[in-house]
Formats: structure tokens, sequence, C-alpha cells
């Protein structure tokens, strides 16, 4: 089976990949949609990955391609409509970038609290003076309310931490009704009325049309002055204007981001707001979940070549 690898892999994702199909593995630059098309009547199969432009005009005409294994468990650069009219299915790889996304969760959390980037920013341009009683004074993270945007599996694995970790109150708001969690958390059916209810929001739904613009100025004013907002989800479910709005007239007291709505761009007034903490989509970022992520895709690979359902079917 002809298949093209969109991205480079980790070694033994990339030899685990080799060693199963005839693989071609493309260089760190996204497909746009005109090569994306191209390459559906090109290859059996692809593993795709974030940034790669498989709209609905991907999927036009004589198609060789009956998979897209995507690398990651977001998938809100495939139309998935358009792939399912053109009989082409899509998996994903869930659960096994749980932890890491978490863990940058929390290390956002940290960092916008405890002002760690101002200070390391202060540090390296040569501005620290010495210790003082008053300077860089941040917030406690111990002991404060958490509010999670979408408590999915990721959403879980935050609560889980700030509550067992960090002694942290969690509230949480979710589309559908959750029950059965292993640790104690309030469930609050208004949007707005969560974010007032808590110290620091930390969005974790799906990227997609049903959450772009999810949280705008009116979610970042119920979320006032003391409150802090992470982003580990998707760049366009939050207003980026609004937010710069917020972090520049203090109606927030900052932000932390690992992703962006037009990725790799980051607008100037976000790289110029000292209260906002920004990372480059670091949340999957270490060897062992990407090789994982690598893996899962293969497996939803394999089973397509052996004639069966994939285990990450995307319905």
């Amino acid at each position: 089976m002809k298949v093209l690898v969109t991205r480079p892999m980790t070694d033994r994702a990339t030899a685990a990949i080799r060693a199963a199909c005839d693989a071609t593995f493309r260089d760190n630059t996204p497909l746009t949609v005109d090569q994306a098309g191209q390459a559906m009547r090109d290859y059996d199969a692809i593993i795709p990955t974030l940034g790669d432009a498989f709209g609905a005009e991907a999927f036009q005409g004589d198609l060789r391609c009956r998979l897209l294994a995507n690398f990651g468990a977001g998938f809100n650069h495939i139309d998935i409509a358009a792939a399912r009219a053109a009989g082409v299915a899509v998996t994903n790889t869930p659960d096994v970038v749980t932890d890491a996304t978490a863990d940058i969760a929390l290390t956002l959390m940290l960092m916008v609290l405890r002002r760690a980037s101002e200070g390391e920013r202060l540090l390296r341009a040569g501005g620290w003076t010495g210790w003082n009683p008053t300077q860089l004074l941040g917030a406690e993270m111990s002991g404060r309310t958490v509010g999670i945007v979408g408590m999915g599996r990721i959403g879980q694995a935050i609560a889980r931490r700030a509550h067992l970790g960090f002694g942290m109150e969690v509230v949480f708001f979710n589309r559908s009704t959750v029950a059965g969690l292993d640790f104690p958390a309030r469930q609050i059916g208004d949007l707005r009325a969560m974010l007032a209810a808590c110290h620091v929001a930390v969005i974790a739904v799906p990227g997609g049309a049903a959450t772009r613009g999810l949280i705008g100025a009116a979610e970042l004013e119920a979320l006032g002055p003391q409150g802090v907002l992470v982003n580990i989800a998707r760049g366009d479910v939050v207003d980026e204007d609004a937010l710069i709005a917020a972090l520049v007239d203090d109606r927030i007291a900052g932000a932390g981001l690992d992703v962006y709505a037009q990725e790799p761009h980051v607008p100037q007034a976000l790289l110029d707001a000292p209260n906002a903490t920004l990372l480059p989509h670091l949340g999957t970022a270490t060897d062992d979940t990407r090789t994982r992520m690598g893996l899962r895709a293969l497996a939803n690979l394999q089973a397509h070549i052996d004639g069966g359902v994939p285990p990450d079917l995307v319905r």
C-alpha cells in the first residue's frame, strides 16, 4: 500500500510505518488544499496532521485514497462531511495525547499565575536588579477554583491534576451531563456563570464549527479582572481580538496560550502583552507521546489494510 506521511515522525514511529507499508515522508511544510487534493489522487492512504488543508476541494474528482489516518486527536483541518461523501474514512489518535496535553495546561496555569514568563523576560533583558519584597507578585494556584470548558478526556485529566495536586476546587461547563468522575467537581450549565465562578478557566473543547468563537468578549467579561484564561484546545475557540482587548485593558488578569487562530501567525499585540504567556503549540510535544500518536495512526492504517474497521474511526 502506497502511503503519504505529511510530516516527519519520531524515529520509532518512522521505523514502524516504513516496516508496514510503502511510505513517503514529506518535510515540515503543511499541505495546501491543492497538494492535499493531488495526494488524494496519488496515494492509497494518507497520515495527515494539523495544518494540512483537507478542505472540501481536496475530495473532488477520481480519488485513490480511502483513508486519512490523522496524526492527532483534533481533526478540524479535515472536512469530515466531504470525506464521508467521497467514501474516505477518517481516524484520529485519542487517549495517547491526554497526559502530555494536560501537563501543558498545568504548566501554563502556573506560569501565568506566578508570572514566570514575565520574570524570564526581565532576566534575559538584563532588567533584574536583585530580589525585593514586591517584585512580580503573582497569585497562588493552591486552593483556588479551576473552571474546565469541555470535560472530556483532556479536561478531566487537567481537573484531576489541579484538584489532587493543588487542592483546587473544580467547576466545569460541558454541553452534555458528565457523571462518574473520580474527583469532586460541580457542573454548571451556563458557560458565563461557570467562568464567573472560577479563578482560572481552561479551554479543553474540540475544535471545529461548533466551538469556533465560543469564548468572546462577554465570556471574558464574566471571567473578570482577577481571572486567567488558558487555551490548549484550538486557537479559533477564542475570539483573539476580544482576548487581546481584554488583556490590554486589564479586564482579565492574564492568559496562557498554546494555540492560535491562524497558526503559526501570532498577532503582534499578543506578543507585546506582558500578561500573556505564549507557547508554540507544545501540547503533545514529548518523544513518547508523539511516538504513541504515530503508532496509533499506524494501528488505524493497519486495520484498514487488513480489511477491518479502524479502532479510532471518526463517525
